[in-house]
């Protein structure tokens, strides 16, 4: 059945495009169309940037306890809607939904969930010396956000934004704009005054550029690839408006020498097989001691071989497709460059899985005897293929894990006492011990060409703010 979302989200209402075209989703696990949107338009964009700025005005008076309020009650509405969340992006974007129930749409609640305690401990005012030092939210935000994780990258925008009292303006991706419009009726039901949540459907060359650019958006909050976020940048340039950026990564896996490597390999492998490999901070660079390295293949050919690939719409623990044909044809590409470049295949590979004669699926794949110059270890896959490396010392771990351009996350698996001296050595904005992702709440961001800025908790909410200096009053 076709799903339908050919309006935009302006000053509380659904409303038609002024001007937009007719889009259809492709499902990667049919290629056939699945969800229909009409792609906005600029006047979309100023028609929805009018709506915040004069939302801002009354919105950005609002109270601690008001906000907090709000928020809670975002938090009931969006639990009520999971179902219909993970429906969605198992049709648009390939997250099984099993995956999408237990791991997708919650990952947005939590957004939420950790921004409320944020909210209500967070010090609006501190007194520094004879001055105070006030926080006052920045105004209207322009949002640009990714396919891969959706409703966790809208929801750690989102959440900090009202929390601090700021307007929004939300371009979701046009591969997955389904669960990005069940997120607005969410908003709607939970009583988000007309103005204050924006949403505006559209691609990055239309609608993400006129918001970049907008004069009337005090901060453009972007995630997605490192070369998108560079254009951001460069659009956003001439108003001098503050860019957030959570871009591209290629995290690194220091496996200590002499871990217990059937305790700290399958959580941290499963981050490289979980969401079809489609996470910037999956670690796919997985770094063993020389002496290790047999057993480390042994081990993760075990665990790669053992994950299943199948439907996303039926229930089950299986692995669906990646996103689209673009996404397919380049990670196939990076594989055979492996093969090419003196890898040695140990499983999976550039062709279907058994069992699938359509649809944008990879094999779970894994290659050892990777080499720092090879491209497979330089660019970021966004697919389901363990690079193994192996290293003589950890200075030279050290060395390779930060020979990147980017710098979003790292993991070490292996003793936490030992893992604790290695981490402050890494380029890295997240360092995770034995497993892949950060604590819910914790900043979330990282170092070099993966961007600047924070998303989580406190420190999430501060990045939506303005700092004011007042003297002379005490």
């Amino acid at each position: 059945m076709m799903n339908s979302y050919e309006q935009n989200y302006i000053d509380g209402k659904w409303v038609d495009s002024n001007g937009g075209t007719a889009h259809d989703v492709i499902s990667p696990s049919t290629e056939e169309p699945v969800t229909k949107v009409v792609l906005g338009t600029k006047a979309d964009v100023d028609a929805a940037v009018d709506a915040a700025r004069r939302a801002f005005a009354s919105f950005s008076q609002t109270s601690r306890e008001e906000r907090a309020e709000l928020l809670g009650r975002i938090v009931e509405e969006y639990k009520k809607r999971i179902p219909d969340l993970a429906k969605s992006m198992a049709a648009e974007m390939g997250a099984p939904v099993s995956f999408a129930s237990a791991a997708q749409a919650p990952a947005g609640l939590g957004a939420f969930l950790s921004t409320i305690p944020a909210l209500q401990n967070f010090e609006f005012e501190q007194q520094e010396g004879k001055t105070k030092v006030v926080y006052e939210p920045i105004g209207v935000v322009g949002m640009i956000t990714p396919w891969n994780w959706p409703l966790n990258q809208i929801a750690l925008k989102v959440a900090p934004a009202l929390a601090g009292g700021n307007t929004i303006v939300l371009k979701p991706s046009e591969e997955c704009p389904g669960n990005a419009a069940i997120f607005a009726e969410i908003l709607d039901a939970a009583g988000v005054p007309p103005g204050v949540f924006n949403l505006v459907q559209g691609d990055g060359p239309t609608v993400g550029e006129a918001i970049s650019a907008h004069p009337g958006i005090d901060m453009v909050s972007f995630t997605g690839s490192t070369r998108a976020g560079i254009l951001v940048a460069k659009a956003a340039a001439d108003t001098l408006k503050r860019v957030h950026q959570e871009l591209g990564g290629k995290a690194p896996n220091i496996v200590l020498p002499g871990a217990k490597l059937e305790e700290v390999l399958p959580p941290t492998i499963g981050g490289v097989m979980a969401n079809a490999g489609q996470s910037c901070i999956a670690p796919t660079r997985v770094l063993v001691h020389k002496d290790d390295e047999a057993e480390a293949i042994a081990v993760t050919n075990r665990i790669v071989n053992s994950q299943e690939v199948g439907d996303p719409m039926v229930e089950g623990g299986h692995m669906g497709p990646v996103v689209n044909k673009t996404q397919h044809d380049k990670i196939r590409e990076l594989i055979t460059s492996a093969i090419d470049e003196g890898a040695k295949l140990e499983t999976g590979g550039p062709d279907l899985p058994a069992g699938v004669n359509r649809g944008y699926y990879i094999k779970p794949t894994v290659f050892s005897g990777v080499t720092p110059d090879m491209r497979i270890a330089k660019e970021e896959t966004f697919g389901p293929v363990v690079t193994i490396m192996k290293y003589d010392d950890l200075d030279q771990a050290v060395a390779i894990a930060n020979d990147t351009d980017y710098g979003l996350s790292a993991v070490i698996s292996g003793d936490p006492q030992a893992a604790s001296e290695i981490a402050p050595r890494l380029r890295a904005g997240m360092v995770s011990v034995n497993s892949w992702a950060p604590a819910p709440g914790a900043p979330f961001g990282g170092y070099k060409q993966s961007g600047n800025g924070r998303e989580g908790g406190v420190h999430g909410m501060r990045d939506f703010m303005e700092v004011k200096a007042i003297t002379g009053t005490a």
